[in-house]
């Protein structure tokens, strides 16, 4: 899940200040995890740990009350009715915070069953919206393919025939009228391209945030697949590492311990 918080981090500085090149300062000193690096890590603690997952998504979310860039209108108002009231009941959303805080589930599975159920789940306790779950599942999907050696080919295939998205289209047609999408219709595609065009995980990421738009979560979720096709180097992985507080990042090494443990 670490290619997921790298490319929260950089795509941080530009989330309100979109850009439309791939020519920027990768790791900017304006750089921060935002509420996708928090949630995902929250996904981490969920599956390590087990429990109901709107549980964790609420402590974490209410723990980092205010995180860069802030969360989405609606899922504030269900931290605070979490809170307040303890009502965890989901509010239909297709926003694209059900793909970004996924990637732990494509690396703790290894069948297409168990992501797609488990993906499922991770959404649905806020984002059961049917956009917002396919979101959250194609963003999994793609992960579990590109880490057990599917070529890009074979996962753009499956991921239009399994969910409908068009990916037929290249960052360089998407770039010049790309504006603002967070639903997961208008970001998870966009997001997926970046990652099938690009040639490594650092070109993967420069592609999604030249893209515009709500840069941090398509960096997220670029880098969450990027990360399983590609793999991180490591002064790369070392750098992003560094953003994080101990809680978070005692989180993410113990998800990658027992990830390692697993296989």
């Amino acid at each position: 899940m670490l290619g997921a918080i790298i490319g929260d981090i950089v795509g941080s500085v530009y989330e309100f200040a979109n850009i439309k090149t791939k020519n920027f300062d990768f790791f900017s000193n304006r750089g921060s995890f935002t509420d996708d690096t928090i949630l995902t890590i929250a996904t981490a603690d969920w599956l390590l740990h087990g429990g109901d997952v709107a549980h964790y998504y609420a402590r974490y979310g209410n723990a980092y009350r205010n995180p860069c860039g802030g969360y989405g209108t609606r899922f504030a108002q269900w931290l605070e009715r979490a809170a307040l009231k303890g009502d965890y009941s989901p509010y239909n959303s297709c926003g694209n915070g059900s793909a970004m805080r996924v990637s732990p589930v494509g690396w703790a599975f290894d069948t297409r069953n168990e992501v797609l159920a488990k993906a499922e789940e991770s959404a649905a306790c806020t984002h059961n919206h049917p956009e917002g779950i396919k979101g959250a599942q194609a963003t999994a999907l793609a992960i579990l393919m590109a880490r057990q050696g599917a070529t890009k080919d074979e996962i753009r295939l499956e991921l239009e025939n399994t969910f409908g998205y068009d990916l037929h289209f290249t960052c360089d047609e998407c770039r010049p009228t790309y504006g603002w999408g967070a639903t997961c219709q208008d970001s998870v595609p966009q997001a997926i391209v970046a990652f099938l065009d690009g040639t490594d995980y650092e070109d993967c990421i420069r592609n999604a945030i030249s893209l515009g738009g709500d840069s941090d979560t398509i960096g997220c979720i670029t880098g969450s697949i990027a990360e399983a096709f590609h793999g991180i180097p490591d002064e790369m992985r070392e750098k992003g590492l560094s953003y994080l507080p101990e809680p978070l990042l005692r989180v993410v090494n113990e998800f990658e311990v027992k990830k390692m443990q697993s296989r």
